[in-house]
């Protein structure tokens, strides 16, 4: 018994020092310099339980009735632990359900007109549109008069953050800007089949032609991928983006007749976004919003192709919501940050759809734990420059429940420093990069409600309740010592 006891806490003590080590390269790798200095203390303390175990089974100790008893009380409460730790804890039904169980009422469609990415981008100053959208909403033109006033709409004042020293960075997210512009049209994103391939509709089951969509979307460069049966609540009810200037279009009620979504996530790079709010960071999402325009056009010419018709919605064409289409197609769960997160990635993704006619098989909503862990971490909302993000807990927003976001002051925040932010991105315990230790902290956390309160008070000692912008790779530096 005693021997069966000293091998099974020899093997754990060295598993502990394993991960911890593992730990410690992860964040020298992720230029961590106060994770890195408490995974090294870390480490030696684990490294220095490992010696003096063996030291002891050297001298006999744990022969002894006292260290007989040690040794069954560290192997049972070590055993009590690891039970605790890796138990699969209750599902939240209301995650397995998707966007349904974050129903608890009567959901209105959202009027794109009304975003304020939409009213402060597309309706010029003077316009028959313009006096027409705030006739109907008086409520928010003193605002946006005032924001317009000082500047403060996106394209004023590109990377002001970090001034000259990142003009670089804004000219590649320009650069990156041009191919959803490109893009855009509506023969592009409404594409028609090859004219030698119209009217020859391609007979695949369901089955088979979700394999091939689905092996397509992931060729051509997108991460994740998932199949969604679309809730006509997640569709704009009016038109309101307007890029090419088909301002007849303006206004018009959008109607989808597609029953499938196709969405796909793109990674968005840990060394970029972990520069936010600095100018790496804007450029790195246009370069994810660029792959999604192409991404996007590409599976919808597919799908035309095969004799079906398709709609790509990318940065510069979006008929529906893709957070809850996304949730909807089992890639992630919507969190505190408004912004979907994955299980592969957390919230460091960007998102594009196709919807279609074409028969595909639906996949299920996930529970990968982000509604509980949100509700105990807060470290978005507390890092948030702009307090956009709530501290308190979900509500009935518009028939759904969730965190709702201040879009306004988060618009102003961008709008000021010319970038995309992306700090809730950046500092979201999920946004780590996938090496071996947060690999299976993520794991733990999918299965377990008691891992979740663990890690996310781990991840405040190690990382800091506020963690500071990095500096990014060299090639796409700035002025790391400005604020930020």
């Amino acid at each position: 018994m005693v021997n069966s006891l000293l091998i099974i806490a020899a093997l754990a003590l060295i598993v502990q020092a394993f991960i911890g080590l593992t730990y410690l390269i992860s964040s020298i790798w992720e230029k961590e310099k106060r994770a890195s200095i408490f995974a090294g203390l870390q480490f030696l303390g684990m490294l220095g339980l490992v010696i003096a175990f063996f030291y002891l089974v050297e001298g006999g100790f744990f022969e002894t009735p006292t260290g007989l008893a040690l040794l069954i009380a560290g192997v049972s409460v070590g055993a009590i632990g690891i039970f605790l730790l890796v138990r699969k804890t209750k599902p939240n039904q209301r995650a397995l359900k998707g966007t349904a169980g974050l129903t608890v009422g009567e959901v209105k469609r959202y009027d794109q007109r009304q975003h304020v990415f939409g009213r402060n981008r597309s309706i010029r100053p003077g316009s028959e549109q313009y006096r027409r959208f705030y006739r109907e909403h008086p409520e928010m033109e003193e605002c946006d008069a005032k924001r317009r006033e000082m500047g403060l709409t996106l394209g004023q004042h590109p990377g002001a953050i970090d001034g000259p020293y990142g003009r670089a960075n804004v000219a590649a997210t320009f650069a990156f800007w041009s191919i959803p512009i490109y893009l855009q049209s509506p023969k592009k994103v409404k594409p028609q089949a090859h004219p030698e391939l119209r009217g020859k509709k391609v007979s695949l089951s369901p089955e088979e032609a979700t394999e091939r969509v689905e092996g397509y979307t992931r060729s051509i460069g997108a991460d994740l991928v998932g199949i969604a049966e679309i809730n006509p609540v997640w569709v704009y009810s009016h038109r309101g983006e307007i890029y090419y200037d088909n301002w007849e279009d303006w206004g018009k009620e959008i109607d989808i007749a597609h029953r499938y979504a196709v969405v796909f996530a793109m990674e968005m790079s840990f060394d970029m976004v972990g520069a936010g709010p600095h100018t790496p960071t804007v450029m790195e999402s246009m370069q994810n919003y660029a792959k999604g325009a192409y991404i996007s056009t590409q599976l919808a010419s597919f799908i035309a192709n095969l004799g079906y018709s398709a709609t790509a919605n990318h940065l510069r064409h979006y008929e529906a919501l893709m957070v809850p289409l996304a949730v909807d197609a089992g890639l992630g769960e919507l969190g505190r940050l408004g912004y979907l997160v994955t299980k592969e990635f957390g919230p460091r993704v960007r998102l594009g759809a196709v919807t279609t006619e074409l028969p595909l098989i639906p996949d299920r909503p996930v529970d990968i734990g982000v509604e509980d862990f949100c509700r105990i971490c807060k470290k978005c909302a507390l890092c948030c420059p702009s307090n956009a993000i709530p501290l308190g807990d979900q509500a009935e927003v518009n028939g759904s429940f969730r965190w709702k976001l201040n879009a306004k002051s988060c618009f102003d925040y961008w709008a000021k420093i010319g970038t995309d932010c992306n700090i809730c991105m950046r500092v979201c315990p999920w946004s780590h990069a996938r090496t071996f230790p947060h690999k299976v902290i993520v794991k733990l956390i999918i299965r377990n409600s008691i891992a979740r309160r663990l890690f996310s008070v781990m991840d405040d000692i190690f990382y800091g309740k506020k963690p500071r912008p990095k500096p990014g790779p060299r090639w796409a530096g700035f002025n790391a010592g400005q604020s930020g």
